[in-house]
């Protein structure tokens, strides 16, 4: 939120520099992230002054220019080559004097310097409107009005205003401080508590009054609760036209763009006050009634960004006698808005349900200045003080009269909040003693009411802006931020509780897990779980199971990931293409489903590598990462887990993978590993092999649930290893033998590895050799040669019968 530091004086006599002030702003919850100056003309018009045309000549070289004769204040006479086709002698002109730094529209900055055009010197230049960025006009210089003597300064001629604008970021629940009222009510607090008081000055209405009842306009309305209260009257005979410079300048310090008078003057009580208006085309209003109601569903409305709306039977909109006027409290429609011909106006103020106004503007995904008030709770009391400000102001700058007398259906009165303050509990949660009388002092800054006092505590009465304090401990948090938190002690001892943690707890596994993998070179990541209609198409063959949003924050934002490879894919794309083409990456996240009525959500832990498997070293020759060094990561991972009957089968149909298989556990499947498609990489431009590992997390913690875990002493006596080189036919696997030892001996083999894998032309056809390893161990004895020979004997015989293998010598 923008805060324009001229604007605040406007309401509290403040002189204290902007940082300062910034550093108080913060200390009391308003945090300043940053202070720009702001100039309501680039350059201020430093070193452009008037210019008395005492001469013009024709250019002796070119037809197109005029030498001309400028007195620039003081008897300093300059000559100015000018190519305008209107200057004359006799003229008041701007004058950019030599050294002037003068900005184009595309603010680029460029100096005015001593030269030659055309054979004739020039020192300065007369400038054009757009050339000193006071509008648009390059059809000729500026003529100025006579009265003004030469050499006056023209930053006082334009009434160029400096200023500095502070960019506060504001907590959702302070939609009291929404307004540079709001931001001066917080200041003259904290200044209070820091022994100065400054009184807060409130705009006056004590001008307005009505000109004439001409042009009553009904308003009924039928919603009472989304529409608590509704003020609204009608001025006549406005002429709408640019906004003075004043009100330009204050709009434009906060970012906004003028529009016109109108318009504008509702911008500037909203950011001033806090209260959204809205004007609108009073010879647009059938039937000369207002209708607040809620919307009849499909009705079709065009808003002020000319977008055409489906209106949903929950939106509260303003109608007139036969059509919606506006969607209540979030954008206008395009029709019934001021424009150039509009000569009287309807002006609106109110208070609309926040619930409302939030339903109404995310699902038209609309996020207007007016919505992000309303729907954080403005002030209801300051409704009609607003209005009344407003048309003041109206008729300042557009002329008109109050043609009726102002409305104001307000039919159940809104209490204040009523909180009792415990001292001791006040003492209690600050953790320091605040005097009594200080505690009323901050209360009393903050417009917060003391009802009753009694030795235990304060009876108080919380005012309608503050919808953020309702409770007591709201109320202490407020004396705690204007007493300062800085003024807190700092304890001298640090108090802990011992955590009693379930016996299982997916949250602490979730951590083991990611530890592990960081430890083994691997970068977390973490990606949206909301993806575009694009990326749903793309990927997914059965939409029916996907979830889409209701009231998305964008288009590219409104569906439910049912993958999360695609996330994962993006994120590597992006890396690959800054030139970070080796990476190791881990996500826990979610894919979401739907079945039938119901929707669910399923937990993944995705693993991605791709490039090498070490950074470049002038020692290391580079390797590439491979399926297998995947492998080895999961089923660490699984090691870890200590996750037991785990098998594996070919993949089933993947949409995302080739070359790979699927772990099973329990009959259920456990996670799935291979290479990924290159028709999917070549949608994301990746030129590089990925390979990826997706597992099943809901299932891990399932199976992992009620596992026991196990101690036992470090063995005492040492292995033996012994080696086979087995001839097997192709189609057995490694996995097959590893099942078969442990099968056969369950005492004291402890390890089967695959060392070495042969296939030549020295082997019978359809052949392999297998190098494996056995590691044996007796937890209580040293092995004896027999039992390794009769081991190694009983492994040899159940190889043979299992899978028709033969030793090689």
């Amino acid at each position: 939120m923008k805060i324009s530091y001229n604007w605040i004086k406007k309401f509290i006599k403040i002189d204290l520099p902007s940082e300062q002030t910034g550093a108080l702003l913060t200390d009391l919850g308003l945090e300043v992230e940053g202070i720009e100056s702001f100039e309501s003309i680039k350059g201020g018009l430093k070193g452009v002054v008037v210019g008395h045309v005492l001469e013009c000549q024709q250019h002796p070289n070119a037809d197109r220019l005029k030498v001309t004769k400028v007195d620039i204040g003081q008897g300093n006479i300059v000559q100015i080559v000018c190519g305008a086709p209107n200057v004359a002698k006799g003229q008041k002109v701007p004058v950019a004097t030599i050294g002037t730094k003068l900005f184009d529209k595309d603010g680029n900055l460029w100096e005015i310097k001593k030269g030659k055009i055309r054979g004739e010197e020039s020192f300065g230049m007369i400038c054009a409107e757009d050339e000193l960025g006071l509008g648009e006009g390059h059809e000729g210089i500026m003529v100025l009005d006579d009265k003004y003597e030469p050499g006056t300064l023209c930053s006082e001629i334009f009434e160029v205003e400096n200023d500095e604008v502070f960019e506060i970021g504001l907590t959702p629940n302070r939609a009291d401080a929404m307004s540079h009222y709001g931001v001066a009510r917080d200041l003259r607090a904290g200044l209070i508590q820091r022994g100065t008081s400054l009184e807060l000055i409130t705009p006056s209405v004590t001008k307005f009054h009505i000109d004439n009842r001409l042009s009553k306009i009904d308003v009924d309305v039928q919603n009472k609760e989304l529409a608590p209260r509704y003020t609204g009257l009608t001025i006549s005979n406005v002429k709408v036209a640019e906004s003075p410079m004043w009100l330009q300048n204050k709009l434009k310090a906060i970012g906004l763009t003028p529009k016109n008078n109108i318009v504008d003057i509702t911008n500037y009580v909203l950011h001033g006050l806090g209260q959204p208006l809205h004007a609108f085309d009073a010879d647009h209003i059938v039937g000369k009634k207002i209708i607040v109601k809620t919307a009849e569903a499909g009705t079709k409305f065009k808003t002020l960004d000319g977008v055409e709306r489906i209106l949903d039977a929950e939106d509260l909109v303003i109608c007139d006698a036969e059509k919606p006027l506006c969607i209540a409290g979030v954008l206008g429609g395009l029709n019934s808005g001021v424009t150039s011909s509009t000569r009287n106006i309807f002006l609106e103020s109110a208070y609309f349900n926040p619930v409302s106004v939030r339903k109404s503007a995310k699902r038209h995904a609309i996020n207007s200045d007016a919505s992000f008030r309303f729907e954080r709770g403005i002030d209801i009391s300051e409704v009609k003080h607003a209005l009344m400000y407003a048309a003041i102001l109206i008729e300042n700058v557009a002329g008109g009269q109050i043609s009726s007398d102002i409305i104001d259906l307000y039919p159940k009165k809104h209490d204040d909040f009523q909180v009792f303050l415990a001292f001791e509990r006040v003492h209690k949660v600050i953790g320091q003693i605040i005097p009594n009388d200080t505690i009323k002092s901050i209360l009393h800054s903050l417009d917060i009411k003391i009802n009753s006092v009694t030795e235990r505590g304060l009876g108080l009465v919380v005012p309608s802006y503050r919808v953020d304090v309702q409770r007591e401990a709201d109320v202490i948090e407020e004396i705690l931020r204007v007493y300062g938190y800085n003024n807190i002690n700092f304890s001298e001892k640090i108090n802990a509780s011992m955590s009693h943690a379930s016996k299982f707890d997916d949250h602490n596994v979730q951590n083991v897990i990611a530890s592990q993998l960081a430890g083994q070179g691997f970068s977390e990541i973490m990606t949206n779980s909301l993806v575009s209609e694009k990326t749903i198409t793309d990927f997914e063959e059965d939409l029916t199971k996907v979830v889409k949003i209701l009231n998305p924050l964008s288009s590219d934002l409104n569906f439910m990931r049912k993958n999360l490879l695609p996330s994962g894919l993006e994120i590597i794309e992006y890396n690959i293409n800054r030139k970070r083409s080796d990476l190791k990456l881990f996500e826990f996240g979610k894919s979401y489903h739907k079945i039938g009525d119901n929707f669910v959500e399923n937990k993944h832990l995705m693993v991605y590598i791709t490039g090498n498997q070490l950074p470049e070293n002038w020692n290391i020759i580079p390797q590439k990462t491979d399926f297998f060094f995947l492998k080895g990561i999961v089923e660490s991972v699984f090691e870890r887990l200590q996750l037991k009957n785990i098998h594996t089968q070919p993949l089933d149909n993947n949409l995302f993978i080739r070359e790979g298989f699927e772990w099973i556990i329990n009959g259920k499947l456990l996670g799935s590993i291979g290479v990924v498609k290159g028709k999917i990489l070549k949608k994301f431009g990746i030129k590089q092999e990925i390979f990826f590992a997706d597992i099943c997390w809901d299932i891990v913690l399932e199976s992992i649930k009620n596992q026991k875990n196990t101690f036992k002493e470090i063995a005492k006596f040492p292995e033996v290893r012994r080696d086979l080189a087995l001839l097997l036919d192709e189609a057995v696997s490694f996995s097959d033998i590893h099942r078969i030892a442990f099968e056969t001996e369950k005492s004291i083999l402890k390890n089967v590895g695959l060392f070495d894998v042969y296939q030549g032309e020295k082997l019978p056809t359809g052949k392999k050799s297998y190098a494996i390893s056995f590691t044996l161990q007796d937890d209580f004895k040293t092995l004896t040669d027999k039992q390794i020979e009769k081991v190694m004997h009983n492994l040899q015989e159940r190889f043979k019968e299992k899978l028709q293998a033969s030793v090689r010598s």
